[in-house]
């Protein structure tokens, strides 16, 4: 689709009005600028720098340009329809400057990592760590009626702390809980239900009474909308999912590992994208009705608060009786014990002694060889991350359940990753050329970056027909494109080269089966 005078016209009008800002901020002695974005309705990421002899590559960053590069993807909008748009901007002292332009298919990594990462397949997601575990047979632990006496019990406590009883809304209607659980798709737990029949949620206009602790208990329309927002997981971008982990809640076995579920139902709210909600489908060890927590801060999986809401309840009795709460004017905050946010995990080096409980490491900057046996003690690793160092031998990871793996190899093999059915990512490097052929036993490996490894025999990749996302570098792209052995179920891919040019990326993608043709360019140069 060819632009019209006056749409090109915008574009270019827009791109120098960039570029004359990058100008304006250049270093001295610059030679070359390059800003990549990615903009439209959503926001503005911006990333890239100055070229400067004698300085680290873009240690001089150039100017965000928001608002410009705001108005430069409205622009392109106008021209080609694309609701977010990834484009470069290369620049130079002279004045000269070119722009290139692509739908979001194609991001720049500039500055994370490095490169270009492409989206294939846009509808993909990669499958979550608890589909099709084991689910919970154990009878729910909760009790309407003892759920109601413990809450009546609790307002009446609360009551002579504050001198006063605290006025609560009216309670639910049944109607209005037959109609938000057909909504739901599923009923509440029924000592849920007996509280809304008390009272629909804690609020009074805009003011929340905080009776569940950090969390005010929402309203059941509430209640209906946020499960709506939070049932499926969020998708945090090929970037992050390619090698992320949902990690098991303590106790183990109790909370399905899941970044989502519509059986979640978010009762309670903390007003910070945090939520208590009623699982309606534990895992093996859990019990239907169970209290997780889930939200903003549980990216890494959810947590588990108590068995029931009932036990809930009795928990906020206890810490009443202990005198284990604040008064704050007409309002009482409840002294819980700080609550994990995330798995047990170590970042720095292997201690001496390795908790039993650990489910991810970091291991950072070593001077020396890692030896990884120590590791053993740890039954449920999930994620092991040697960053910046080397081990010689994989044979510890071969009995744990990793399945994010990042590690550079000092003459050792792949060899004991033979059949590892939880490893889904693995992120290699390598000190000398390397064998990958036993990946192809590795049953569900989804992810695999490759950019840090002499690899021997790229075709091999070829036969991994269920990889989701790769990661090479432009030479080791080239060979395997040539031959004609790109893994044939791709959803997305990176170039991991920090220097390419948006061309090059624009090359590489269609290659990949990505129909660039689209692509927008202008040039020009500033007036002196």
């Amino acid at each position: 689709m060819k632009p019209t005078g006056r749409e090109q016209d915008m574009v270019e009008r827009s791109t120098r009005r960039v570029v004359e800002k990058i100008v304006a901020s250049a270093p001295e002695g610059w030679t070359r600028a390059v800003l990549a974005s990615t903009a439209g309705r959503g926001g503005v990421s911006v990333s890239g720098g100055y070229a400067v002899p004698g300085a680290p590559l873009w240690r001089n960053s150039v100017p965000s340009a928001f608002g410009e590069l705001g108005s430069l993807a409205e622009a392109v909008r106008e021209v080609r329809g694309w609701e977010r748009t990834s484009l470069e901007i290369v620049c130079r002292p002279s004045g000269e400057y070119g722009l290139v332009a692509f739908v979001d298919a194609i991001t720049s990594l500039r500055g994370r990592g490095g490169g270009f990462q492409a989206v294939l397949d846009p509808g993909y997601r990669l499958p979550q760590t608890g589909s099709g575990r084991e689910e919970g047979t154990a009878a729910p632990a909760g009790d309407p009626e003892l759920a109601v006496a413990r809450f009546r019990e609790y307002m009446d406590r609360r009551a002579a702390v504050l001198g006063r009883p605290e006025q609560l809304p009216p309670p639910a209607s049944a109607a209005a809980l037959d109609e938000a659980e057909r909504r739901i798709g599923r009923p509440l737990p029924a000592d849920l239900r007996a509280l809304y029949l008390i009272a629909d949620g804690d609020g009074i206009g805009y003011e929340h009474r905080y009776l569940l602790g950090r969390h005010a208990w929402l309203a059941l329309k509430d209640l209906v909308a946020i499960h709506a927002d939070q049932r499926e997981p969020v998708w945090s971008g090929w970037e992050l999912a390619w090698h992320s982990v949902v990690f098991d809640a303590d106790p183990p076995d109790t909370v399905r590992r899941r970044g989502g579920d519509p059986a979640w139902l978010p009762f309670g709210t903390g007003e910070d994208g945090n939520y208590l909600a009623v699982d309606l489908a534990p895992a093996r060890n859990g019990r239907s009705g169970q209290v997780i927590c889930i939200g903003r801060d549980y990216d890494g999986g959810p947590a588990y608060v108590a068995d029931s809401v009932t036990s809930l309840l009795g928990r906020y009795l206890e810490l009443l009786e202990q005198g284990a709460y604040e008064e704050d004017g007409d309002c009482i905050s409840l002294l819980e014990p700080a609550r994990s946010r995330g798995p047990e995990r170590i970042v720095g080096e292997i201690p001496d002694e390795v908790p039993p409980g650990l489910q991810a490491i970091h291991i950072n900057d070593a001077a020396r060889l890692v030896d990884l046996a120590p590791l053993t003690a740890a039954p449920n690793l999930r994620l092991l991350h040697l960053n910046r160092c080397t081990a010689a031998d994989l044979v510890p990871v071969r009995a744990l359940p990793v399945e994010s793996l990042r590690v550079t190899l000092d003459g050792g093999d792949l060899a004991p990753l033979e059949g590892h059915r939880d490893l889904t990512s693995l992120d290699l490097g390598s000190t000398v050329p390397i064998d990958i052929t036993t990946l192809r036993t590795v049953p569900n490996l989804r992810g695999l970056d490759l950019s840090r490894a002499d690899v021997r025999d790229l075709t091999v990749l070829a036969d991994l027909t269920d990889l989701r996302y790769l990661a090479l570098t432009a030479r080791q792209w080239t060979v395997l494109l040539n031959e004609g052995k790109a893994p044939p179920t791709l959803a997305a891919a990176r170039l991991a080269d920090n220097d390419a040019p948006f061309d090059e990326a624009l090359t590489w993608s269609g290659r990949l089966g990505l129909n660039t043709g689209d692509a927008l360019r202008t040039t020009g140069t500033l007036p002196t």
